[in-house]
């Protein structure tokens, strides 16, 4: 666990804010628990990026420990050239790059982000699930079960169905204790 001076910046260079960032957004998809070693990293190269952290407060055996963690796990946001993509993957602390097409809707919503933190807001890591979503039960008495999130009157639902008859029953269900299924393109299955 690195000490608070020890954590990387959550924008590089911190005088700037990313609105100011010329080039193109990428998003680094890093390696397990890489994402601060290679903000780091980063940092050594002069490399723009964007990696919103949040608190994490522990009790364990009448100790608190607090520790900075990525907001969002295994990404971190950069701005720039080919050039600075090339010098980031030479990092070897990455397993993807994604290209960003929506180039204005990505700035537009890292901006929220940028400005909840420089806010001193506290945010919390939330499970992004939409309706209509396929997913499973992780957890509880449900584990195992697999279907397709609803929403009804503000209240998360699970959607369990017989195809052949037509028919389907819904359970309601905690945001937490569900996950996507990666389920494998259309196209991919019709090939």
């Amino acid at each position: 666990m690195l000490k608070e001076s020890e954590n990387p910046p959550i924008i590089w260079p911190e005088a700037q804010s990313i609105s100011d960032f010329t080039g193109l957004w990428w998003v680094a998809h890093t390696k397990s628990r890489n994402e601060k070693a290679l903000a780091h990293d980063l940092v050594a190269k002069n490399i723009r990026y964007f990696l919103p952290m949040t608190w994490k407060v522990q009790r364990r055996s009448h100790r608190t420990l607090r520790s900075l963690l990525p907001l969002f796990s295994g990404y971190l946001f950069f701005c720039g050239q080919e050039t600075e993509r090339v010098e980031l993957l030479r990092t070897n602390r990455v397993a993807n790059v994604i290209i960003v097409k929506d180039q204005e809707k990505l700035l537009k919503e890292l901006i929220q982000f940028e400005q909840a933190l420089r806010a001193g807001a506290p945010l919390t890591p939330y499970k992004y699930i939409k309706a209509g979503q396929r997913c499973r039960v992780v957890a509880g008495p449900l584990l195992g079960l697999e279907g397709i999130v609803i929403q009804i009157k503000n209240v998360s639902r699970l959607l369990l169905q017989i195809d052949m008859l037509g028919q389907a029953a819904s359970v309601e269900i905690d945001i937490d204790l569900i996950e996507p299924i990666d389920e494998p393109s259309r196209e991919a299955c019709n090939r």
